[in-house]
């Protein structure tokens, strides 16, 4: 099932609204190796903090096939598309902090935060697939154990502190932009 074209729009509208103003408050800088393709070409690389920019993805269908493989679970169709949308270091929507997504390494750091983030036997092993931090405390995670069209499903969030209880957020990924979104104009 495809996504209507509007409904697409409105999404990438807001991810660029976020990666615009971390760009404007000057927040797009890291104490770390930034991939070539994302880094301002105009600073000098031997300082300790490198301005990186997002930049439209590169991600193909079949790197999404092969990460999904791995992972024993196909992706939601958002959530692909937001895969397929911008690269970019960070990205933060109100208390949800993305996993960062640079061009080459983006399959590296997903995996990371999956498998290696923490015990696979708290998440993973439980159909809980984390794809963002939650403030300071938690994560939050797809939710494989029920079913919904399209691996559409819904989004928990999992606090490390009380590692066995998952608490319904959203309905889906594309709601959660929006609703992540309202959140941060309400306040």
């Amino acid at each position: 099932m495809h996504q209507p074209l509007a409904s697409i729009r409105k999404m990438e509208k807001i991810i660029d609204k976020y990666l615009n103003r971390l760009i404007s408050i000057e927040l797009n800088k890291l104490p770390q190796d930034i991939e070539p393709e994302m880094s301002d070409p105009n600073q000098d690389q031997n300082e300790e903090w490198i301005i990186w920019f997002p930049v439209p993805s590169k991600v193909k269908d079949e790197e999404i096939i092969e990460f999904e493989s791995r992972l024993g679970y196909r992706l939601p169709e958002s959530y692909k598309r937001f895969l397929k949308f911008k690269h970019f270091y960070e990205l933060q929507i109100s208390e949800c902090s993305f996993c960062e997504h640079p061009v080459n390494t983006w399959r590296y750091s997903l995996s990371e935060m999956v498998f290696d983030g923490y015990p696979r036997e708290l998440l993973i092993d439980k159909g809980r697939i984390p794809f963002a931090n939650w403030s300071d405390w938690g994560l939050l995670c797809f939710d494989t154990t029920k079913e919904f069209e399209n691996q559409d499903y819904p989004i928990v969030l999992w606090d490390h502190e009380i590692s066995d209880e998952f608490e319904p957020r959203y309905s889906d990924f594309e709601s959660m932009i929006y609703k992540l979104d309202k959140e941060v104009n309400a306040s």
